[in-house]
C-alpha cells in the first residue's frame, strides 16, 4: 500500500495528540496553586506524592520557592514526605485546621506546626497564601539526614530498583527489604551474643571470675544484643517506605524496643553493682554496710524500671508530663497521708549516712537498751538483754541521743573496795600495789591508764577506788575480765589479811578483864609484808 493511504490515519492521530495534550495542559492548569488554609497546602503536598496521583512538581508548589530551582523544590518536597514517613509521624488530614486566619497562640503567628518532633517544620501564611515556611525549606536537608542517618537515605532510591511488582499492598522490593532486615537482625544478634560470651569468658577466666561471668555478665549479653538489633531496626525500618499507617506504627514499636531491652540490660547490671558493693562491704569493718547493700540494690532496680517505663512511653509519643504531674499531686497526697512512714524512711537514710551504730552494737537511748540486729527502711530491730525484740521507728532513733557502747575501744570497770578502818596504812599501801600488779599482769587490761588509790573515808570503811579499762570486743568478754580481776583481788586480800568492810554499827569493847584484846595485832614490818607480797606472786608465777 502507498503512504498516501495513511494520510487520513495520520491526521486522526495528530488530532488525538493535540486534543490529548490540550486536555492534559488544561488539567495541569486546573491543579491548585493557591492555598487559603493550612489544610490546603498540606493536603496538596501529601496527595501528589501518593503512588496513584504522584506529581512532584505539583507537590513542590506547597513549599516556599523563592531562591530555589524547580528541580531542587521537587527534591525537597519528596524529602519532606520521607521525613514524615521515616519518623513515624502519621499526618491525619481530619485534624488539620481549615480556617484562613488560623492563629497559633504559642508563637503568636499565623503558623501551624505539623508535629512536636520537628518544631521547625510548619506552614505559615504569606499574604493570602499558606506555604511550608522558608525556615522549613531550609531545614529539610538537615532533618532528612537526622531521620536517615549513616547514609541510609541512599537505600530509598536503591531498594525500589529491586522490583516494583505489587502483592497484597506491598511492592516486591518491600518484601525483600523486610526479609533482609529480619535476616540481618537474627545474624547480628547471634554474632553479638557469641562474641560477648567469648570475650567475657576469656577475660573472667584470666582473673578467675568464671562464676561472675556465667551467672551475671553472660545473661546481660542477650538483652544488650537485642538492644543493638532494635537500634539498627529503628534506623533501617524507615527505608522500607511502608504504607503510612503501618510504617508509622512499626517505627514507633522499633523505637520503643530500644529502651525496653535497655531497661532489661541495666536491670541485670544492677546485680553486678550489687556484687561490687558486697565486696566493698566485706572489706569494711562496719557491719551496717551489709544491711545497706540489699537496700541499694532494690532502690537501683526500682529506679531503672521507672526510667525505662518513662522512656518506653515517650517512644510511643505518650505525653508523660500529665502523668508526672498527676504522680506529683498524688505523691503529695500520699505524703500527707503517710507522714510517719516517710519520716521513718528518711530516718533510715540518716542512719545509713551518719552510721551512729552498726549491727551487733550495744546501744542505749532512753528506754532503748540492747543489741542492734537489723536496720530496715521503717524500723530498727534491737535485741534486749531480756532476749525480747524491740522494733524502734527510725524517725525516733534519728532524732534521739544514742549512746553506742559498741564503738568503745575500751570498756570501763569502776568499783570501790571497802576495807575496815583498823587496816594499817602500810597494809593498805601493799594492797594497792598488789592490785596494780594484778592489773598489769592481766592480758586484756589497758596498761597506759588506770587509777587505783585509797580514795575515801566512808561511814564504815576506807574506800579504795578501782578504775580500770578492758580492751575486749563485747559485753561477755567484759564480764569475764571483771570476774578474773575481782577473784585475783579477793585472793590477794586473803593472802595479805585485808578485811573488807560492810555497813554495820558495832559496839566494840576493846578489852575486858580476863580476855585478850579484840584489836588485831600487826607485828610485821613493811619489809616483811613486801616479802610476803613477793612470795605470793612467786607462787602465782610457779603455777
Amino acid at each position: 500500500m502507498r503512504l498516501s493511504h495513511f494520510k487520513p490515519l495520520r491526521a486522526y492521530l495528530a488530532l488525538i495528540f493535540i486534543f490529548g495534550a490540550t486536555t492534559l495542559k488544561g488539567q495541569e492548569s486546573e491543579l491548585p496553586s493557591s492555598f487559603s488554609t493550612p489544610y490546603d497546602v498540606i493536603y496538596n503536598h501529601l496527595q501528589y506524592l501518593q503512588e496513584g496521583s504522584r506529581n512532584e512538581a505539583q507537590a513542590a508548589k506547597s513549599l516556599y520557592s523563592e531562591g530555589r530551582s524547580p528541580a531542587k523544590l521537587r527534591q525537597l518536597a519528596v524529602e519532606l514526605k520521607q521525613i514524615f514517613d521515616g519518623s513515624g509521624n502519621y499526618i491525619r488530614l481530619e485534624d488539620l485546621p481549615r480556617t484562613t486566619n488560623y492563629f497559633d497562640s504559642l508563637t503568636q503567628k499565623h503558623r501551624y506546626i505539623l508535629t512536636s518532633d520537628f518544631p521547625d517544620i510548619y506552614v505559615q501564611k504569606y499574604g493570602d497564601r499558606w506555604l511550608f515556611s522558608e525556615r522549613t525549606v531550609t531545614e529539610i536537608d538537615d532533618i532528612h539526614k537526622q531521620v536517615y542517618p549513616f547514609g541510609t537515605d541512599k537505600l530509598l532510591n536503591l531498594l525500589p530498583k529491586l522490583g516494583n511488582n505489587k502483592y497484597l499492598g506491598l511492592h516486591l522490593w518491600q518484601y525483600l527489604g523486610i526479609l533482609i532486615l529480619v535476616s540481618l537482625g537474627f545474624m547480628l544478634h547471634f554474632v553479638l551474643v557469641f562474641l560477648i560470651k567469648a570475650f567475657l569468658v576469656r577475660v573472667m577466666h584470666r582473673y578467675g571470675k568464671i562464676d561472675l561471668a556465667r551467672d551475671v555478665l553472660i545473661p546481660a549479653a542477650k538483652p544488650f544484643s537485642l538492644m543493638v538489633v532494635a537500634e539498627v531496626s529503628k534506623i533501617l525500618v524507615p527505608t522500607l517506605q511502608l504504607p503510612p499507617f503501618v510504617g508509622a506504627n512499626l517505627i514507633l514499636v522499633a523505637r520503643a524496643l530500644v529502651p525496653f531491652f535497655a531497661t532489661i540490660f541495666f536491670y541485670k547490671l544492677v546485680d553486678i553493682l550489687g556484687l561490687y558493693f558486697e565486696r566493698m562491704a566485706d572489706k569494711s569493718a562496719n557491719t551496717l554496710d551489709d544491711q545497706l547493700v540489699p537496700l541499694i540494690r532494690k532502690i537501683l532496680r526500682v529506679f531503672v524500671v521507672i526510667v525505662g517505663i518513662i522512656a518506653i512511653l515517650s517512644s510511643f509519643k505518650f505525653d508523660i508530663w500529665p502523668l508526672l504531674t498527676g504522680l506529683s499531686i498524688g505523691g503529695l497526697a500520699f505524703a500527707l497521708a503517710a507522714q510517719d512512714t516517710l519520716k521513718n524512711f528518711f530516718g533510715s537514710l540518716m542512719i545509713f549516712i551518719d552510721r551512729p551504730f552498726q549491727i551487733g552494737d550495744w546501744v542505749t537511748s532512753g528506754e532503748i537498751d540492747g543489741t542492734v540486729e537489723e536496720v530496715g527502711f521503717r524500723s530498727t530491730r534491737i535485741r534486749t538483754f531480756r532476749d525480747s525484740v524491740m522494733y524502734v521507728p527510725n524517725s525516733i532513733i534519728s532524732n534521739s541521743t544514742v549512746d553506742n557502747h559498741g564503738l568503745r575501744k575500751y570498756r570501763r570497770f569502776y568499783t570501790k573496795l571497802s576495807i575496815t578502818y583498823d587496816s594499817p596504812a602500810r597494809l593498805i599501801e601493799v594492797f594497792v600495789k598488789g592490785i596494780e600488779r594484778i592489773v598489769q599482769n592481766h592480758p586484756e587490761t589497758r596498761k597506759d591508764y588506770y587509777n587505783i588509790f585509797l580514795n575515801d573515808y566512808a561511814a564504815s570503811s576506807l574506800d579504795v577506788m578501782l578504775y580500770i579499762f578492758f580492751e575486749v570486743p563485747d559485753w561477755t568478754a567484759e564480764l569475764r575480765c571483771r570476774q578474773e580481776i575481782m577473784l585475783e583481788v579477793n585472793k590477794l586480800a586473803e593472802h595479805l589479811g585485808v578485811r573488807f568492810a560492810f555497813p554495820t554499827q558495832t559496839l566494840m569493847i576493846e578489852q575486858t578483864p580476863g580476855q585478850l584484846s579484840l584489836t588485831p595485832n600487826y607485828n610485821q614490818t613493811e619489809e616483811e609484808m613486801n616479802k610476803e607480797l613477793e612470795a605470793y606472786f612467786d607462787k602465782l608465777n610457779k603455777k
